[in-house]
């Protein structure tokens, strides 16, 4: 990334960052007013006992967003080797939420719920918890991006500016999880 003056204004940036949330917003918003129209014209819902994946991974995605919480109050307070312990730890955090999802995949598949069949309420949960898992590669990026920055001797208002944005995009696909999670287990 290009070295940024100190005079560097993050406003238009954080626009497009924020701008980049509401579209995403909106989106699953689509997503799960589809859901509730389908499954009402069908009377039911997906069915399912959702994997205890989920929840697991619910709990491992909370994690991370408090280790991103504190490696930002690290960086505030100049502690860099803090700082980058706990971007590592939530760079690891999202793997394993990753990785949860995958198994949590792998396990509904194997009680015959499958992406492709009859039941598009079950495609519904592939649908949504893998386009969710495409914000997650995104903000694991992010992270990529203040964790390098944090090695490097760049000007205190970019690697503010890096970790500000990562911690938007994060906690945004984190409070994303839970609201899905909750809307699919209320929707069964």
């Amino acid at each position: 990334m290009e070295n940024i003056p100190d005079t560097f204004d993050p406003k238009p940036r954080k626009f497009i960052v924020w701008l980049f949330v509401v579209s995403s917003t909106i989106m699953f918003g689509g997503f799960t007013s589809y859901y509730l129209v389908f499954a009402a014209s069908k009377g039911k819902g997906h069915g399912l006992v959702l994997p205890d994946a989920f929840i697991y991974s619910s709990l491992v995605i909370l994690a991370s967003s408090l280790t991103l919480f504190l490696a930002s109050r690290a960086l505030k307070k100049l502690n860099f080797s803090l700082e980058r312990r706990l971007l590592w730890i939530t760079m690891i955090l999202a793997v394993v939420f990753g990785v949860m999802q995958f198994n949590a995949w792998g396990s509904m598949v194997r009680t015959g719920a499958t992406l492709v069949g009859n039941n598009a309420a079950i495609s519904f949960i592939y649908v949504v918890s893998g386009v969710h898992l495409l914000h997650i590669i995104a903000g694991v990026g992010l992270i990529i991006n203040a964790l390098a920055g944090s090695y490097k001797n760049v000007p205190a208002a970019q690697s503010q500016y890096k970790m500000e944005i990562a911690s938007i995009f994060w906690h945004f696909i984190d409070i994303l999880w839970i609201y899905l999670y909750v809307f699919l287990l209320l929707n069964r």
